[in-house]
């Protein structure tokens, strides 16, 4: 018998032995507040689905259109053959929403860092990068060759200090999430924004979990905080808040031009599906239209939080609907959503190595979708589980 794959079969069994085996459970139903999963009826507190929009009629009804009219693949990368007039209104839209000079598409959010990054930056360069950014950026800043220096999260006095220690380079970009996933937290944008202008560095914020969330009807972080023009390049996903596939990257103008011409997903992969793109538009309608779904969140979220505390849990730091529930320990973090699950909720434990040794948690990702009723579901099932377990009193 072969022993060349005997690494990897000891390396599995070591997962499993350390109870960090992921173990991937099967949805048969749309995304809602309540979807089936193996098979079994059960509450959803784990989606991205913020806004509900996943199976949204307006949305299925866009998609259905697109396909009659251009079929179901593109058939090509878009610089080739691949790009089509939705492609295009997409951006003009996402552009006029985002209030930025122009927009590029992508395949999805972790694509669009595996773009900009190698794009904007290379080897004689250096990227400033917050310890706790996500998988994509720390991925396209490898991609990209240039030194990484990582400041303490959220912490922009550790990031100037960072940038006047760090030796010569040609050019330099600061990074950051503008939500940071799984614990909820709202990058300080302003004061990141002051260090960038001070040292005159590029600024590249990535706000997969503001998207829909934060700003005016979900514009993100910059309109958050009102930092229109002074950051330079923003990255969104179309996979959360606007309930369907996809990611683009905003700003100047000549930065998604560049992008146009040396974004690697963009001219190497496959353009995304008309139905993916006419589904985005409708999302981009929607939340053009009204605010009455980012208001419903915010609603739903305060109520769910507050709660969750006041039945003894800790939610850790986060200020937006994701609301960590945290448990400390890699095993009763499976053991809890073992339990949850058994008693109709589905909320999955997040352990390392998406969070740090000690840190995992049980992360509930509340949703416009969520009637009063479902939240205070969830609530009794996690006061039960918690009374069981010993979590709380």
């Amino acid at each position: 018998m072969s022993t060349k794959l005997n690494w990897i079969r000891d390396e599995l069994a070591s997962l499993k032995q350390q109870n960090l085996y992921n173990t991937i459970r099967t949805i048969d139903s749309p995304q809602g507040a309540w979807i089936v999963v193996d098979g079994k009826r059960v509450l959803n507190f784990c989606s991205n689905n913020y806004l509900g929009l996943a199976n949204d009629a307006r949305l299925k009804q866009a998609a259905h259109d697109a396909i009659e009219k251009f079929g179901v693949g593109p058939a090509a990368v878009r610089s080739i053959a691949g790009t089509l007039s939705l492609h295009n209104e997409l951006e003009k839209r996402l552009a006029e929403f985002k209030g930025v000079e122009a927009t590029i598409s992508f395949q999805s959010g972790f694509n669009s860092n595996g773009a900009a990054l190698p794009a904007l930056v290379g080897k004689e360069d250096v990227i400033f990068s917050d310890e706790l950014n996500h998988a994509s950026i720390i991925d396209g800043a490898r991609l990209s060759g240039a030194k990484i220096v990582r400041y303490a999260h959220n912490d922009a006095e550790d990031l100037e200090h960072r940038i006047l220690e760090t030796g010569d380079y040609r050019r330099a970009l600061i990074v950051t999430d503008g939500v940071f996933s799984m614990d909820g937290d709202i990058a300080p944008l302003p004061q990141i924004v002051e260090v960038a202008e001070r040292h005159d560095l590029m600024l590249m914020v990535d706000d997969a979990h503001g998207e829909g969330v934060l700003g005016r009807g979900g514009r993100g972080i910059v309109d958050h905080f009102g930092m229109h023009g002074r950051v330079d390049v923003e990255v969104g996903t179309m996979s959360k808040a606007f309930g369907v596939v996809g990611g683009y990257v905003a700003g100047k103008r000549e930065i998604v031009e560049w992008l146009r011409q040396r974004g690697r997903p963009f001219l190497f992969s496959s353009a995304v599906p008309a139905a993916d793109a006419a589904a985005c538009i409708a999302a981009v309608d929607i939340l053009e239209e009204s605010t009455a779904l980012v208001e419903r969140l915010w609603d739903n979220a305060r109520y769910f939080k507050t709660e969750m505390q006041r039945l003894g849990f800790d939610t850790g730091a986060s200020e937006t609907p994701i609301t960590p529930v945290m448990l400390g320990d890699a095993q009763l973090a499976q053991n809890f959503s073992r339990a949850l699950f058994e008693n109709e909720v589905f909320a999955m434990a997040i352990k390392y190595p998406t969070v740090p040794q000690g840190k995992a948690r049980i992360r509930v990702m509340i949703s416009a979708a969520h009637e009063r009723e479902d939240l205070d579901k969830g609530l009794e099932v996690f006061g039960k589980v918690g009374r069981e377990m010993e979590v709380i009193q």
